[in-house]
């Protein structure tokens, strides 16, 4: 127990320690350094040979032929070679009659590679092997190797031996024209990607690290990873390809390790071989401090010193494990294993695998720092159990191959009779393999075992995280599952027991740029991966609703984007209504207006006969008013909730009433200059055609602004619209007037027919006539021309409901021009100085 408290920080070659410690819940395990387990040695692969003896074997058979010391790093391959040959032995119905038994190889099983090197060197083509005799009777008896492939590729170049691989899965091992008697009974890593793709997404990771072994399975590793990680948009933020060769290696370790130190991702995954540079650089970096989430395969389970610790995510590496059910019988045989059978100590073989109840998980829910100082004290408050690590899963189903390939041996020698040969003595290695490459089977734990790996199997995966603490101990909790052949919703399952794992704010982020957030999206640089991007904010009237949005989403026409630009709104509907204040004094204006002009005509209906009245064609003052009325009513079709009728009326009406205004006022200009052009005696008749031309000039220029507006309804004629850029958060229902060319159209020939107007008032101004109104004339013509002038770039510069009151304040302003410069005058002398109403002799 002593040994086991010290322990001493070296940093050599180095080599792993795995060894569990399990709770009572299958979720969480404590591990142990033990004492052996020098930093700096490799670990070093196991082998042992299988066979058949007729009849039962001695009870101290193992104790007179394993006469060497087990080492303890090798105890779990040991028990577990013990534990299922003697259940196969005790099965009624597998190899009856015959004892399977097993013996080690020479050289391995050691702790260092001389050995192994020195056992398999290619000058040496012998094997020195236990309990195994190449005597007269030749046999094939089939080898376990593993966990490394090592001693497997040394073993394939010098027999036909057929061998099982008990290591984790390797592609390599697959190829049969290379390794035709090497058989894997790993699960294949197939999902293997795809479940830590999953993994990355649960938890945000978008920025990830790379760092796998330069060989054929990493560079595989390497592209599926990538391409998975493309489809999801992950990015990789560094690959370090570590070298096989060692002196490599050295040359390059400083470039690797800034690559590494200084990179801004938290997590990365590594991939590879164990007993390798790969495992140097893992441990150099633990060792350099490199804070990292490493995510890897169950291989790397590894316990690294450390002299200080706290017990977060940000430590932890998270290791993906092939689920395997859990041997209930093999801790009853842990607990009665008789040592007299068996070359085994029982305190040594507990020392590696004890384990006992995670309580600090249970009781402090958010795993507060805390630090080991003396983990044996606390150790011995705790009941044992042992179970077993992936490698010796797969030694145990690897035992049961053989014993159901022996089986099949010894039915098939029945069946043709061959007594001959001694039952159990198989000399055809080619036989052997061919069985043996094809064996399916239960084991007696349930699951399905199938030494044929070429299709894709399924298999279910258990996500685990593991700390190091000081003192060489270790904690491995389960935190999930992954289903590759459930729906991609179900496939990962984190369980939701871990609180302490799943709180976001004890999980760090990994990514190359913060999170946009709702209303921002992302815009990428060149040259840069698709995880580094900025945020900008989503233009006038879009959205984004969720983070990470690469465009954003413009709002539909009869909504609007809210201030924070992360939901579109209903628009409210607006128009110019009479309940406005400004459509509420239009309407006051035009009803004013009209009712004024209406008493101004009363006026003059009843002063018809008065000088003034009948010296300024009194005919023409009726067209005028009336037409006058009808311009200032016309505003009200502006105002109100737009429509078909009420669009078409707008324009039309007003073009057609202020043209027979403005014609009717040109027909008084032309009426004041022929006046007096045709006073002489002799002209009655001249005078008589130039009256009949004047009260035809109102006609016709009115029929050419209907032919004008006729045309302009028949092209582009006007219609209802949305405006939705004038006010935040309305849309505004206006006249859209179709064809602005006609629009203006119109307007020019009203601004013509004005000119004409005011050209011939203005040289009749000086004319001697008491009711000369030539003056009066041109200063209405003069008020519309500032009006409408004004009117244009006022009009064009705004929009929505401002324009409607700018188009109608404009109608009554030059409406209200002309009758008041007009009859203003006339009105105060018919009313006021009703004296002045006479004509002078």
């Amino acid at each position: 127990m002593k040994k086991l408290c010290a322990f001493t920080v070296a940093f050599l070659f180095l080599k792993f320690s795995v060894i569990l410690w399990s709770l009572t819940e299958p979720s969480c395990f404590w591990r142990i350094k033990n004492s052996e387990d020098k930093d700096g040695d490799l670990e070093s692969d196991c082998g042992f040979f299988v066979f058949t003896l007729e009849g039962p074997i001695e009870e101290n058979y193992y104790n007179h032929n394993i006469n060497f010391r087990i080492p303890a790093r090798k105890y779990e391959f040991f028990l577990v070679m013990f534990f299922a040959t003697d259940e196969i032995n005790k099965n009624p119905y597998l190899l009856s009659n015959m004892s399977l038994i097993f013996s080690m190889i020479v050289g391995m099983c050691q702790d260092t590679f001389g050995n192994l090197d020195a056992a398999y060197s290619q000058q040496s083509n012998d094997f020195e092997l236990i309990n195994y005799n190449c005597d007269e009777k030749q046999r094939c008896d089939v080898e376990l190797t593993g966990p490394s492939r090592t001693t497997s590729l040394k073993l394939s170049i010098y027999s036909m031996i057929p061998k099982i691989f008990f290591g984790p899965f390797d592609p390599n091992l697959n190829d049969r024209e290379q390794f035709p008697y090497i058989y894997q009974v790993a699960t294949k890593n197939t999902y293997l990607f795809h479940g830590m793709v999953s993994l990355m997404l649960h938890f945000g990771w978008t920025w990830i690290g790379l760092v796998i072994s330069n060989d054929d399975q990493g560079i595989q590793f390497l592209s599926d990873l990538r391409q998975e990680m493309q489809r999801h948009t992950i990015c990789l933020a560094f690959v370090n390809m570590i070298p096989e060769n060692m002196q490599i290696y050295m040359t390059r370790a400083k470039v690797y390790d800034q690559q590494l130190m200084t990179s801004s991702a938290k997590v990365a995954v590594i991939y590879g071989k164990i007993n390798s540079t790969l495992e140097v650089s893992f441990r150099r970096w633990e060792y350099l401090g490199a804070q990292r989430i490493w995510i890897t395969t169950s291989q790397w389970d590894v316990i690294t010193n450390k002299k200080d610790f706290s017990l977060d995510f940000f430590h932890g590496t998270v290791t993906f494990a092939h689920h395997h059910s859990d041997i209930a019988v093999f801790r009853n045989f842990m607990q009665t294993i008789n040592t007299s059978k068996y070359p085994v100590d029982i305190s040594q073989s507990m020392l590696q695998w004890n384990h006992f109840n995670c309580s600090i998980s249970k009781n402090n829910s958010k795993m507060d720092y805390f630090t080991f100082n003396n983990p044996l004290e606390w150790l011995a408050l705790h009941t044992f159990d042992m179970v077993l690590s992936e490698e010796g899963y797969n030694l145990y189903n690897a035992v049961y191959a053989v014993a159901h390939t022996y089986h099949q041996l010894i039915l098939q020698q029945v069946e043709s009779q061959k007594m001959e040969e001694p039952k159990g003595l198989f000399p055809d290695c080619q036989q052997v393999a061919s069985l043996l490459k094809t064996r399916v089977f239960t084991n007696p734990v349930g699951e399905l075992v199938n030494m044929n790996h070429r299709e894709n199997q399924c298999a279910e995966y258990d996500i685990f995280i593991i700390w190091n603490f000081p003192q060489g101990l270790g904690l491995k909790v389960k935190i999930g599952s992954y289903f590759p052949c459930f729906p991609q919703s179900q496939q990962l399952h984190i369980s939701e027991d871990s609180e302490w794992l799943t709180e976001k704010t004890l999980v760090p982020s990994s990514m190359c740029s913060v999170t946009c957030t709702a209303g921002f999206r992302k815009i990428h640089e060149k040259q840069t991966a698709d995880c580094c991007f900025d945020c900008v904010q989503c233009p006038e009237n879009e959205i984004s609703n969720e983070t990470d949005m690469e465009q954003c989403v413009r709002c539909p026409d009869n909504s609007y984007a809210n201030l924070e630009q992360t939901q579109c709104l209903q628009r409210a509907v607006s128009f110019l209504a009479y309940e406005d204040p400004l459509g509420m004094a239009l309407c006051c204006m035009a009803l004013s207006f009209s009712a004024i002009t209406i008493l101004v005509l009363v006026t003059f209906v009843k002063y018809k006969d008065t000088p003034i009245v009948k010296a300024n064609n009194r005919i023409l003052s009726y067209i005028l008013l009336i037409s006058l009325v009808f311009c200032f009513l016309c505003s009200f079709l502006f105002i109100g909730h737009p429509n078909h009728v009420t669009c078409i009326l707008q324009q039309t009406t007003f073009g057609i009433f202020f043209t027979v205004a403005i014609s009717t006022v040109l027909a008084k200009t032309i009426t004041v200059v022929t006046a007096f052009k045709l006073t002489t005696p002799g002209r009655k008749k001249r005078k008589m055609m130039i009256k009949g031309a004047i009260n035809l000039l109102i006609p016709i220029c009115t029929l050419i602004q209907l032919v004008l507006c006729g045309i302009w309804l028949v092209t582009s004629p006007p219609f209802i619209d949305k405006d939705i850029q004038s006010e935040h958060g309305k849309i505004i229902i206006v006249c859209n007037k179709g064809s602005v060319i006609a629009f203006h159209f119109v307007l020019g020939y009203l601004g013509s027919l004005a000119l004409g107007s005011f050209t011939v008032a203005f040289l009749a101004r000086n004319l001697p006539d008491r009711f000369n109104e030539a003056k009066f004339l041109t200063f209405s013509m003069l008020v519309f021309y500032s009006v409408w002038i004004t009117f244009l770039p006022v009009y064009h510069s705004t929009r929505g409901k401002v324009m409607v009151v700018v188009e109608v304040f404009s109608i009554l302003a030059s409406s209200a021009g002309l009758l008041g410069c007009i009859f203003v005058q006339k009105c105060y002398v018919l009313l006021v100085q009703s004296d002045l109403n006479f004509l002078k002799k």
